[in-house]
């Protein structure tokens, strides 16, 4: 629950509740800080920012798997786009990949984009487990032996029993030819999550004025969006979100609806 109250108000420390705090000068914002002698750690008197609700990365994973552009989550947060960026690379930095279960059939392909310019367009590869239809690996680079090879290394190490690919001539020398295959409609599931990929993150859109400016934020984004484990399940249900952002919404004087 966020604070509805001052902390020079109780004296209690929000770290670990006693009251051994002490005044430690103003930020500068000309807020009151203070200092806490027995957790030794630094609290304002109060936050007026959305950036330090407990819900907001729950409701940055929320929008950005939804398809909002930076600008339009921090908008709709009511926080600002560094900070954005920011909690977007931390998220990142929590999600670890999914462990490769042995001797499955996987499918590999290519996704063209770019970062900043077109003229250097980037591509995403990554491998799509025909059985979960999930993301087993992911890379992002040109289109080279290198670039492929990370994702094709994990399938190596977990004994892959298939790989199907397109017609790409570099898979011919990447993959043993016993568990490659190549054929006609051999694709269609990584294919269709192509599609998928496209529609949910504008930054991957054919026809957008949005784009990628770093590639640190392109592959944050894409953990996000293949392995982040935020679900909607009655293990770990959303604290109301529709109400926290109806709330945020309503407060933003320039976001009213007509």
């Amino acid at each position: 629950m966020t604070r509805c109250f001052k902390i020079s108000d109780t004296k209690i420390c929000p770290h670990c509740s006693t009251k051994n705090l002490v005044r430690n000068g103003h930020t500068k914002n000309l807020k009151q800080q203070f200092y806490c002698k027995n957790c030794h750690k630094r609290c304002i008197d109060y936050y007026c920012n959305f950036a330090c609700h407990p819900q907001t990365n729950n409701s940055i994973v929320r929008l950005t798997k939804e398809g909002l552009g930076i600008r339009s989550t921090a908008q709709m947060l009511g926080i600002s786009t560094t900070t954005l960026l920011k909690r977007i690379i931390d998220i990142a930095k929590t999600i670890t990949q999914p462990i490769i279960s042995y001797r499955k059939t996987y499918e590999v392909d290519e996704m063209r984009t770019y970062i900043r310019k077109k003229q250097k367009p980037i591509w995403i590869v990554y491998a799509l487990d025909r059985e979960t239809k999930n993301v087993i690996s992911f890379n992002i680079g040109r289109r080279t032996n290198k670039t492929l090879n990370v994702v094709l290394t994990s399938l190596r190490i977990s004994k892959a029993k298939s790989i199907y690919t397109d017609g790409l001539k570099n898979y011919k020398y990447l993959i043993e030819s016993n568990i490659h295959i190549c054929k006609r409609f051999s694709t269609n599931l990584i294919e269709r999550k192509n599609l998928s990929v496209r529609t949910h993150l504008k930054r991957l859109h054919r026809k957008t004025i949005c784009f990628s400016k770093s590639r640190a934020i392109l592959n944050a984004v894409l953990k996000i969006y293949f392995w982040s484990e935020f679900t909607n399940t009655p293990n770990n249900p959303p604290a109301k979100p529709r109400q926290y952002l109806s709330s945020i919404f309503l407060k933003q004087p320039s976001l009213h609806v007509r």
